[in-house]
């Protein structure tokens, strides 16, 4: 009966350990992250008709860009960088699912899925840069 007992009080004590939200450490703000990560990878999708990869070494590193991109949607998902619960992950997910393409077809080596990408990355960024940048597209 003991045994039983331990064995329950351990399960308990473990599953709220593994219960606990994962502690996120933000390092860059959010114009750190958009220059640095973000507009890199974006311009290799939106740029690959300039300079497309010729052998593997260059399809791995494209394929990178395209999956930073995929993934930087999940850091503007993070806790104290996200605006809100509702535009702002609709807009981010609009960008993570054309940088997924993006990655698809990098792995598939085909710059013509890429180059059609085009359209569709371009709408995912000018919609959240209308949502949340004051100005956006508004000349002095």
């Amino acid at each position: 009966m003991r045994t039983i007992l331990f064995v329950l009080i351990g399960g308990v004590a473990l599953g709220q350990q593994t219960a606990q939200a994962p502690s996120y450490q933000p390092v860059g703000n959010m114009s750190q992250l958009m220059v640095d990560i973000i507009y890199p990878a974006s311009d290799a999708v939106f740029y690959i008709g300039r300079n497309k990869p010729k052998n593997d070494v260059e399809w791995n590193a494209f394929r990178t860009q395209a999956l930073t991109l995929a993934e930087s949607g999940n850091l503007l998902l993070m806790p104290g960088r996200a605006r809100d619960n509702d535009k702002w992950a609709a807009d981010t997910k609009l960008m993570i699912d054309v940088a997924k393409k993006a990655y698809q077809a990098a792995k598939a080596k085909n710059v013509d899925a890429i180059l059609d990408l085009n359209d569709e990355l371009n709408t995912a960024c000018i919609t959240c840069h209308k949502d949340y940048r004051p100005n956006y597209g508004k000349r002095p």
